[in-house]
């Protein structure tokens, strides 16, 4: 299945499905010994995990808003063997682009789109190589939203962050800039949730007293709900425990339904209560 469809008061979303990116089991759980993470999620033979890359629509009164864009097809083969990439979709795009034919729409019919941040597995799908080998925006309509200090992070790279941050993917886009925690759209908050990049964004969506939050990398999948379960990859790692320590009471108080950006197996869920924190509900998986 490519989409999952719910509603958020009277907004519309989608959970589109970019295709998948397998990276290393020990980097994406940090500190955690390997005995404890693989019980949730088992690593093939080369010790890495299936991520996926999943994207969300809303379909809002002022166009189509479209949060993160996956991977792209700009890498070449060797990228794609390393990163495990597998996300080829018809007429040499991508499924996410697959996803959204899937609903009736092609890119062109995406009015907004908000990134995360700019890594290379959320903004990767900002630009595509055309046929004859150009780079071009994939969403040509679009007004392209990023904070500022992301941008500015992005193109100060240093030998920690260049294999994340691929200029293709951001340096011929147009941004809209926004700074700190910022309503896009009636119903569409952006809110900073730092730590795996300072600038680290997460998207809430709300309508008719209901909350959808897009966490992106702040817990890139439910296995990383523990507070102290952290990416290897997160440059300020005691920053997102804090980030989460004040997300997740409010999250739980006010139910909402928080969606996973790279859970290959659980689209969404909510949190509950638990004796040692916080622990999810009602997940639902791809589909």
């Amino acid at each position: 299945m490519t989409v999952t469809s719910f509603t958020v008061g009277r907004l519309t979303c989608h959970a589109l499905e970019g295709g998948l990116q397998h990276l290393d089991g020990g980097a994406m759980f940090g500190v955690v010994p390997k005995p404890l993470w693989e019980k949730r999620i088992p690593a093939d033979a080369r010790n890495r995990i299936p991520l996926a890359l999943r994207c969300l629509l809303v379909e809002h009164d002022d166009g189509l808003l479209l949060i993160d864009t996956g991977l792209g097809n700009k890498e070449n083969d060797k990228f794609r063997e390393i990163y495990g990439v597998e996300n080829a979709g018809a007429d040499g795009r991508t499924r996410l682009e697959d996803a959204l034919a899937e609903l009736g729409h092609t890119p062109a019919d995406v009015r907004w789109v908000i990134n995360t941040h700019l890594h290379f597995d959320h903004a990767g799908g900002n630009t595509w190589c055309t046929p004859r080998g150009d780079i071009e925006r994939s969403f040509p309509r679009a007004r392209y939203v990023v904070q500022a200090g992301d941008l500015e992070f992005a193109r100060g790279r240093n030998e920690r962050t260049t294999a994340s941050y691929l200029p293709h993917n951001f340096e011929t886009v147009d941004f809209d800039l926004i700074s700190g925690e910022h309503e896009v759209l009636p119903g569409i908050r952006c809110i900073p949730t730092p730590g795996h990049v300072p600038y680290h964004q997460s998207v809430l969506v709300q309508s008719g007293g209901e909350t959808a939050c897009f966490l992106a990398d702040l817990v890139p999948t439910s296995a990383h709900l523990p507070l102290p379960w952290i990416m290897g990859y997160d440059v300020e790692p005691l920053v997102t425990l804090e980030t989460r320590r004040r997300l997740y009471p409010r999250a739980e108080a006010e139910g909402w339904r928080l969606v996973f950006e790279h859970d290959a197996s659980v689209v969404m869920g909510r949190l509950a209560k638990q004796d040692k924190g916080f622990g999810l509900v009602d997940a639902k998986p791809p589909g």
